[in-house]
């Protein structure tokens, strides 16, 4: 589900998750191919780089130029075709890798602070003695507390080499205590959470698909199995993507021997299919995939399988329409581009990539403008390519994945207080007020029910609104409480929660009750071939 709101930053060891990772890689496994000197297409322009640097009136930054014409070049093709500097191709390998180096912490930044949410268990900022609430104040001696820092810079900041050291400063109960903290390797989680919704229902949320996925993921469900599981609802929402290979191994686990999963083909690509071995472990567990206009990429290869199969049912809103397969190419000097290679067709021969001659990235707000997000008659469905699923249901190229059951955004919860306080980070910063004042005993709770019981004494909601007007001057008018608490409070219940032991896992398991989306998988039909 989308948090509420952008102000959240969750950083492992200095990595932004939730980073916009719309690509696949082709094979994840496959080493990086090299490109280090044959430039002989390119030779007007290396003779026009070469005339700038010997003769141009003025000195220049040569290396910045050329990265601008090989962005102007790529420019030309798709979307996904891009450059990616030395930082950036480091980051964006080091988000998918599943394990990064760096200090090890969970963080937010609701006050222009970096407040540590928890460090990573057994990892170097727990074993230095950092703790949930300590306040960020230096990096080794940068100042970064209540400078208006970009988050991203934090992140450099604190991330490095394993075994590299540095001093993080924090301010834990108003005095400053320096902790010098050995970065070393740190996990990247893709399952943000894994519990059991009733009796026989679980629930799985995946952020994203990275090297570790499919192995955090059978460790989820094997778990949910053993508690009972029969049916699980799988969340892709806002899932961007990631490595090809291990939504191919999800998919896998659900599918029977040789069903098709996907296949890939391009013009210096002859078409390759990707089947299932018929060995996985959950062909008779019931699903149902949850999808929204941020499921992109390795996302929808998934759903595209379970849908084409009809394996499951789709529920939500049309997917993000990302049907394009990148190969990365890195450069001697660290940078590197990720060029589209191939497209990937589903099952039933759907190309589900969005067109991309318009305006690609306003197609979001496009469907916001002509009320797609809340009708399904809205929904831009191109009916002249019509497909077909194993049970010859219709099914439709051209844009994404069409859900199964349509979910649409719920508007009628939103009032003016509480779109307010979401651009003021009023929710994000009263959980961090309330981890303050209640941390000895939040600190030490582990089991939800346990939470539940505990917060529900705490009079959140009357203790919000006094921290809503008291601290940001907002206070609702006639009616809006009423109209919008049913859907702020258990936002609220979820962010304090997050403090606790129970982690990221409160968030959603308070939000559930309100998540439409859920609800109508709960409610809708299962079918099986």
């Amino acid at each position: 589900m989308k948090r509420i709101n952008d102000n959240i930053i969750i950083a492992l060891l200095g990595v932004v998750l939730g980073v916009l990772v719309t690509m696949v890689a082709y094979k994840a496994l496959e080493p990086k191919r090299k490109f280090d000197g044959d430039y002989n297409r390119w030779r007007k322009l290396n003779l026009i780089l070469q005339e700038v640097e010997r003769n141009y009136v003025d000195t220049i930054d040569m290396d910045g130029m050329t990265d601008a014409a090989v962005v102007a070049a790529l420019a030309k093709l798709d979307p996904h075709s891009v450059y990616l500097p030395p930082v950036e191709l480091e980051e964006s390998e080091t988000e998918l890798a599943g394990n990064f180096e760096g200090i090890g912490i969970t963080f937010n930044v609701p006050n222009d602070t970096a407040v540590v949410i928890s460090p990573v268990q057994g990892g170097p900022s727990e074993k230095a003695g950092l703790l949930q609430g300590d306040r960020i104040i230096f990096v080794d001696d940068k100042n970064i507390a209540g400078v208006k820092m970009p988050q991203d810079s934090m992140i450099r900041l604190m991330k490095g080499p394993k075994g590299s050291k540095v001093k993080i400063t924090v301010n834990r109960d108003g005095t400053l205590i320096p902790f010098d903290i050995i970065r070393d390797k740190i996990p990247v989680h893709c399952v943000d959470a894994a519990f059991m919704i009733d009796e026989t229902t679980g629930y799985i949320k995946l952020s994203k698909f990275t090297r570790t996925t499919y192995k955090e993921f059978s460790e989820a469900s094997k778990k949910l199995m053993d508690m009972g599981m029969k049916r699980l609802i799988f969340d892709l929402r806002d899932n961007t993507g990631g490595y090809f290979d291990q939504s191919w191994k999800l998919a896998n686990e659900f599918l029977e021997k040789d069903d098709q999963v996907v296949y890939m083909e391009g013009r210096h690509r002859k078409r390759e299919y990707f089947d299932a071995d018929g060995r996985g472990s959950m062909k008779d567990i019931e699903i149902s995939v949850l999808i929204d206009e941020g499921t992109a990429s390795s996302s929808e290869i998934f759903s595209g399988a379970i849908q084409d199969n009809d394996r499951g049912i789709i529920v939500g809103r049309r997917s993000f329409g990302k049907g394009l397969v990148q190969e990365p190419i890195n450069f001697t000097d660290g940078s590197g581009i990720r060029l589209t290679v191939s497209r990937f067709y589903t099952p039933s021969g759907r190309c589900i990539q969005k067109p991309y001659d318009g305006d690609y990235q306003y197609d979001i707000y496009e469907r916001y403008t002509n009320g797609e997000m809340t009708s399904a008659d809205s929904m831009k469905v191109d009916t002249t390519a019509v497909y077909y699923t194993v049970k010859g249901r219709k099914v439709y190229g051209g844009g994404g994945i069409i859900p199964d059951v349509f979910v649409p955004i719920d508007t009628t919860r939103a009032t003016k207080f509480h779109i307010t306080c979401n651009r003021k980070a009023t929710s994000m910063r009263f959980a961090s007020a309330m981890f303050d004042k209640y941390k000895g005993s939040l600190s030490g709770i582990s089991d939800f029910d346990t939470l539940v019981s505990y917060l529900g004494g705490l009079d959140l909601e009357h203790q919000f609104l006094d921290y809503a007007s008291g601290v940001d001057g907002l206070r609702p008018a006639a009616g809006e409480w009423e109209q919008s608490k049913e859907y702020m409070l258990p936002q609220i219940y979820g962010l304090v929660g997050r403090y606790s032991k129970v982690g990221e896992e409160a968030f959603y398991r308070f939000y559930l009750p309100i998540d439409e989306t859920i609800q109508t998988a709960k409610r809708s039909v299962w079918f099986h071939r």
